[in-house]
């Protein structure tokens, strides 16, 4: 059951573990990271659901919520550090199909959105969302089989390498600075530093770029980060 799924988390690093495990998972996902965010990306892409932090800035997860059960039947997993008893049962008149207080294992979060998912029937049918596989500038990336090709052609990555690519296929034209790539490898590389990424990057421009001195997909932002130039597809 592959789905796409709207996660509106204020924490950098946990949206990204969020991410992370939704593409493992073969569901698509868009990040954001405030409230009023949320319901701008809800209504601008009808997700199959929502991952909904309740401490979120500018709209808090209870408004957001609101919202939603007025304007959409989009089913709502709530996130919060606040565990009491009041907090999770105005989360739930309030229309969340499901509730999940901080810290939480990224695998039992995954499973009550398939249980969320399948008890709502959506995410599956369509062809797009079965197909797991993030596409942008030339590149695919398949997070289930762990594969890259970049113009059909097979690209062997490192763990840290395939974790960035992921990451940045997956938002082409978003610009990461290094410490958000620096978390995107927490996982497979604890050692890294943030000069690491950029031995990560000119390791990635060596086998996906014509010429890497002068790269035309991943390119530097200088004082800022790196991005992937090109769009989805």
């Amino acid at each position: 059951m592959c789905a796409h799924v709207l996660v509106a988390e204020d924490d950098e690093m946990q949206a990204e573990l969020i991410r992370r495990s939704l593409l493992a998972e073969g569901h698509t996902a868009t990040v954001v990271h405030d409230g009023r965010a949320a319901l701008d990306a809800a209504r601008r892409l009808a997700p199959d659901l929502v991952v909904l932090d309740l401490m979120l800035p500018v709209i808090d997860g209870f408004g957001v919520c609101r919202v939603l059960r007025r304007d959409a039947d989009i089913p709502v997993v709530m996130l919060t550090a606040r565990s009491e008893e009041d907090d999770v049962l105005l989360g739930l008149e309030l229309g969340a199909d499901d509730y999940m207080t901080k810290p939480y294992s990224p695998r039992e979060l995954m499973a009550r959105i398939r249980t969320v998912l399948r008890r709502s029937g959506r995410g599956a049918g369509t062809e797009r969302r079965e197909d797991p596989v993030v596409r942008a500038g030339g590149i695919a990336v398949d997070p289930v089989r762990h594969e890259v090709t970049c113009d059909g052609a097979p690209v062997e990555c490192t763990p840290a390498e395939f974790e960035i690519l992921l990451a940045m296929v997956a938002e082409p034209e978003r610009v990461f600075s290094r410490r958000q790539l620096l978390e995107v490898t927490r996982g497979t590389d604890r050692a890294s530093t943030e000069r690491a990424v950029d031995v990560h990057i000119m390791n990635l421009r060596r086998k996906i770029e014509a010429d890497p001195r002068r790269p035309a997909r991943l390119l530097t932002v200088f004082g800022v980060g790196y991005k992937l130039s090109g769009g989805r597809g």
